[in-house]
Order: C-alpha cells, then structure tokens, then sequence
C-alpha cells in the first residue's frame, strides 16, 4: 500500500513539473497576435503611392547582419508571416473589385513592362469594370506584346470592355487589330443607342453600346485605317450615325475618299458634326471642296463660331481665293467676335489677296496684341517689298509678344533685310522675345549662328539656354559637345526643367557617343521630367540598357500627403470658380480620377498663384490655356507633378494638365471648346465646367484671371 502511495505521489510530482515546463515553455514564446486586417483606406494610400512613386512595389531594405543576429530568437517558435506591404501587383488581385479597377489604373501609370503580365491576367477579371480598366491601363502603359489579349478581349460579352480594348489597341498602335475592331464598330453601328444619338450629343457615359462604339471609332483614326472605319460607319458614301464621332472620325483620317460622306455632314443641324466635317473638307484639300464651304463664311448662315471658325481654317488649307471677299468683311467688322476676326486675318495670310492689304495694314495698330501679331505675319505674306517699306517706319511694339512674332516674321525675309535687326533684338529687354529671335537666326544661319547660340547657352533666363541648345542641336555646331555638357550642369540648380532637358535633347542629335555619359547622369536628375526625358533617349541609343528601372522611384516628397483623408475618400467634389472680366467659370474637380492633380491646383489656387495671370493661348474651337506665371508657355509653379490619366474624356468644357511630354504637369491647364478625342488618355483630365461656358467662349489672348476661388464643402 505504501509502495503504491509512493508511486502515485512520484507520477503526480512529474506531472507537475512537466506542467511547469511547460507553461515556462509558453511564457518564453507566446503565440503571435493575428495581423490586423488591412483597411480600404491603407490599400488606396498604398496605390497613391506607388503610383505616384512610379514604381510596382516598395523595397523592403534587408535588416543589417549585427542587427539581424541581435534579434533573431533563441528557440524556434511557429512561423509568423510578414504583413503584406505596398505591392500593385499583389492589389490588382485583392478580394475588393474596386481595389483591383484602381491597381490595375495605377499599374498602367506607373508605365514599367513587369506590369503586362498581371494586368493581362486581370483582362480575365469576373468584374466586367476591372477587365475594362485593366484593358485602358494596358493602353496607357503602352508595350505591345499586350496586343494579343486585347485582339481576344474584343469578343468579351460586355460592350464597354470591347470599347475599352478597341481604344487600348488603338493607343498600341496595333495596326493587325482595325480589322477586328472595325467588325466591332459595324456590329453597334445600328444597334438603337447608336442611332438614337442626336449630333452634338455628349453624354458621358453614354449607353454601353454608343460607349463601344465611339471608342472603336476613335481607335481605327489612332490606326489610320479608312477601309474599316468606312465599312463600320458607312452605307455608301452616307453616314449611318450623323453623331459627332463619326465627323470626327473622317476630318481626322484626312483620307479622299471620305469626301462624299464628310459633304453630307455638313448639312446636318447641330455645331459639333458640321464643324468636324468642315475641317475635314479642309485636310483633303481639294479645289473643288471650298465651294460647299463658302456660304459658312455668309451671315445669312447663322453658324456657330465653332463652324465658322473651321470653315474659315479649311478654305485657307483649300487655297479657295473666292473666300477673300467674306474673310475681309469678318475681319473688318468689330461686332464680330474678336478670336473669329483673328482666324480670318490667319487665313487672309495663306491666302494673299492684294485687296486685303490695306485692312491688314490697318490692323498693325490695333489695340489688342494678338491682332497685331497676325497682322504683321499677314501682311509680310501678302506684300513683300510694301511690308519691307512699312517696317522702316515702325517703331518697337509696346508689347514682347508682337516683338517676338516680329522676329518670326523677319525670318523669312531676304537676310541683308532682317539680320541687323535680329542681332539688335538679341538684346531686347524682355528676355522672352530672345528665344524667337533664336529660332529666326537658326533659320537664316549666318557664318556666326554657332558663336551665337553657345554664347547664348550662359543667359540667366532658362527659356533663353533651352533654346539655345535647341537650334544647337539641330545645326550641330562646332563645340556643340562640351558646350552642351556644361548647359547640363550650370541649368542643375534651375526649378524649371526645360534648359536641362533641352541640352539632352541637343546631345542625343549629336549620337550616343556624345550623348551617353550625360544622359546617365540625367537618369538621377533632381526632376522626374528630365529623368523621364533621358531614359527615352537611353532606350533609343542604348539598347539593351534598363533605364526606366534606373530612373525610379520618383524623386522628392508627395505632392499631397498620400494618407490624405481627402484624397483616399473625399466627401465631396470641390468646385473652383475663376473670375475674370467676362464672368465666372464655375469647375468640378475629379477628385477621385485624378486626386492629386486636382489637389495641387486646388494648393496654388489659394496661395494666389493664378491670380492676375495673363490667358497666355487661346485656339479658337480648340482650348483656353492658362497658369503660366511667364505668359510663354514655359512657366510652371517650380516643380512637376506626375500624370494621372484616366478614362474621362474631353468633350466641350473638360478641364486638362497642360503637358511639353508626359509626366511634365505643374501649373498650366486648359479648358476644352469642344469635343477634342485626339487628347483622351494623354493628357489628365482633372474637372469640367459647370457654369460659365460662356465666359470660356468670350475669351482671348490676353485676357486675365482676377482671381481663382476654392469651395471644398466646408469653406472658401
């Protein structure tokens, strides 16, 4: 008994410590927390991120040797999986479909080849939005082994995903695909949504169908491809949709054989199909076409300035001399509107009348300088040896741009006539006119433009040094090299990009042997722009060379806060409203397409930065342009943001970044006249207008912002 007693208390004394060990054991090594789960929020902060970074996936650096030991634990416990960190390619695969649309968006931004693969995979998406967007991305990101997937995508049961895949194909320029694309076009060509489409209708998004079908249309004027696009949008020689695409469509082709068609839209009620088919009559240029023309010009037509404008643009292409008499009476008349006056004067001077010279000469001394500008060009055209007479007597322009059109003009005068007086305007107090009178010197080259030019590359204005090393490289002058190498490094401390990035330009004319070693060193450069701009030329004369993984990330801070509240989830779209003399334009911006290009404009708006800026360009039917702080085009706020293209189109009122090449943005938008489809997917659309078109349609050159206005919901 007492034998048994003490085998009972000898096994529950070993169960006891073998409890202690192991609850000792389990205090040394308790089990891991589970992860918490990732929010929408931190995934979209995420693909911010990396989009903006311009790269696929975070590194994650590797953990010094010392440290590594120092923290690796003394007995092995079960294995802890690493949190999942910034990875597009793994987010285009996350369980939330509108996690997936907006990786696959941002893959196609980032624009690296290693993101084909997973947005092909993605064409195969259950969500018909995600295939769609993964479809747009590929286009965007441009390499064309994508061609094969999207060819197959084209069959997909959704129209929107066809339409997506067509205009993806279109933006690879995969010129095999216009056969497919244009069965895809003729199959929606009658479908109802289609025909029940009036001709300046812009409903955005239209009905799937009408969607399918306009994007095929725009695809096949990407491809130039007339035999499929006629087979989709034609029955004969007549249209079978008088909706605008279709006028588009066939002015853009500028193919002969749509000159019947063309014809026939121009006799269809609405602004947009006329006017599209008018410029389209102008691109063949043929003789005959100007008659049909003619009566645009004629009050008693009543055309929108949308179509007279393109009337007046494609007589002056035709060479159609019976358009002088009208193209006098609209320039001569003040209650026409003045940016119609100054189209006429443009055309008054590829035509050359003799009897418009005295208006012409008369509109020298106008008070608005854009007049004066084409005046001078007009009148240099019309007369020769009269405007050689007339320039004797004038004096300097008060204005630099009439100066600097000036130079242009006397550019292509006899050289004994106009090279003393372009050396003299070489000194011209307003930096801005020296860049054209640059370009006029290049042209005539006297035995000392080399000389010239290189002295010019050491100017404090950085218009001036880029373009310099512009006609440098053009005319590739003696001591262009070493010249251009130390254009490179004395522009390193500018804020703007374009002196540096014009001396890559000139170097790389000069060959990869001049070229390499700065275009390397271009690869680090302070600005995203410039590195974008040397590992383009790395890629044509380096092959083989990796320079768009060399260039990345993107250098410097965000633009925004990427965790920003309000551009994860804004509560509502902000509307800015830019007063000028002619009334207020009222904008919604596209917060969630294009987040932070909508918040930098929103930053420079209320700093003040637009306000008392000139409308540095208007094109009539085309855009209103502004932002520039120069007023020549070259201005920016001292930086530049990065491109978010999106599938917003631009139709009449849409708001734009104003880009010199891709990744170039910062201060400069535009605001579209009217449908302009050759810009959708190139240039971030970031708002359209509300209110105030007409203040858009009232202004010109040299109009000026008072002031710019931000109500995001809450406050001004």
């Amino acid at each position: 008994m007492s034998g048994a007693l003490f085998t009972d208390r000898r096994q529950r004394a070993s169960a006891a410590a073998l409890a202690l060990v192991l609850t000792s054991a389990c205090a040394s090594a308790p089990a891991a927390p589970p992860t918490p789960p990732i929010t929408f929020e931190q995934k979209m902060s995420w693909i911010l991120q990396l989009e903006d970074q311009r790269v696929l996936r975070e590194p994650v650096p590797e953990p010094p040797p010392a440290a590594a030991a120092a923290a690796a634990p003394r007995r092995a416990g079960p294995p802890v999986a690493a949190p999942p960190g910034p990875d597009l390619v793994v987010l285009v695969r996350d369980p939330e479909a509108r996690i997936r649309r907006r990786a696959a968006l941002a893959i196609g931004r980032v624009r690296l080849n290693a993101g084909v693969q997973p947005l092909v995979a993605t064409l195969a998406d259950a969500d018909p939005d995600v295939r769609a967007m993964a479809a747009f991305a590929l286009g965007i990101l441009g390499d064309p082994s994508a061609e094969a997937p999207l060819v197959q995508l084209l069959g997909d049961p959704t129209p929107l995903v066809r339409g997506r895949a067509a205009e993806a194909l279109g933006q690879l320029d995969a010129k095999a695909a216009a056969g497919p694309i244009g069965n895809m076009v003729a199959e929606y060509a009658r479908h109802p949504a289609v025909a029940g489409m009036q001709p300046d209708d812009e409903s955005w998004p239209a009905a799937p169908e009408a969607e399918a079908f306009k994007l095929g249309v725009f695809a096949l004027v990407r491809l130039r491809a007339f035999e499929p696009l006629a087979a989709g949008v034609l029955d004969g020689d007549r249209p079978v949709t008088n909706w605008w695409p279709v006028a588009f469509a066939l002015q853009r082709i500028a193919d002969r054989r749509a000159a019947a068609p063309l014809l026939r839209l121009l006799d269809t009620p609405g602004t947009y199909t006329r006017a599209f088919a008018a410029r389209g009559l102008g691109a063949i240029r043929e003789p005959s076409l100007g008659q049909a023309l003619l009566p645009l010009l004629e009050p008693s037509s009543r055309s929108s300035l949308e179509v007279t404008v393109a009337a007046i643009r494609a007589l002056a292409q035709i060479g159609t001399m019976e358009a002088s008499g009208p193209l006098i009476r609209l320039a001569a008349d003040p209650a026409v509107h003045p940016n119609v006056r100054l189209e006429a004067v443009t055309a008054l001077g590829s035509l050359r009348p003799p009897e418009a010279l005295r208006l012409i000469q008369d509109l020298l001394t106008d008070q608005w300088a854009a007049m004066r500008s084409a005046a001078l060009q007009a009148a240099a055209a019309i007369d020769e040896q009269s405007f050689i007479f007339v320039l004797a007597s004038l004096e300097p322009d008060r204005d630099w741009k009439v100066r600097a059109a000036l130079a242009g003009v006397l550019a292509g005068l006899p050289p004994e006539i106009s090279l003393d007086r372009l050396r003299a305007m070489l000194k011209d107090e307003d930096k801005r006119v020296v860049p054209a009178v640059l370009g006029a010197l290049a042209r005539l080259r006297p035995p000392d433009i080399g000389t010239i030019l290189i002295a010019h590359l050491d100017e404090p204005d950085f218009a001036v040094r880029a373009a310099a090393a512009r006609h440098i490289g053009k005319l590739k002058v003696a001591g262009a090299p070493e010249a251009l190498r130390a254009a490179y490094k004395a522009g390193l401390p500018d804020s703007a990009y374009s002196a540096r990035a014009a001396a890559l330009d000139a170097l790389a004319e000069l060959g990869a042997g001049e070229a390499e070693g700065t275009l390397r060193a271009a690869l680090s450069d302070k600005d995203w722009a410039v590195r974008v701009r040397a590992a383009d030329w790395m890629a044509k004369l380096v092959p083989g060379f990796d320079a768009e993984s060399a260039i990345r990330p993107a250098p410097g801070p965000p633009p925004h806060p990427y965790d920003d509240p309000q551009l994860l989830g804004p509560d509502v779209s902000p509307h800015v409203f830019i007063e000028t003399r002619h009334g207020t334009i009222e904008l919604e911006l596209a917060v969630l397409d294009a987040p932070q290009t909508s918040r930098n404009f929103m930053a420079l708006a209320r700093k003040g930065f637009f306000n008392g800026l000139e409308v540095h360009r208007v094109v009539a039917n085309f855009v209103v342009q502004d932002g520039d702080p120069r007023g020549d085009g070259q201005g920016s706020p001292g930086y530049t943001i990065r491109d978010e293209l999106n599938e917003r189109p631009y139709l009449r009122g849409t708001l734009g970044m104003a880009l010199a090449w891709r990744d170039t943005g910062g201060s400069q938008f535009f605001i579209a006249h009217s449908p302009q489809p050759h810009l959708d997917g190139d240039y971030t659309a970031f708002g359209r207008v509300v209110t105030g078109m007409e203040v858009v349609d009232r202004m010109r050159a040299g109009d000026v912002i008072t002031r710019i206005r931000v109500w995001d919901g809450t406050s001004w």
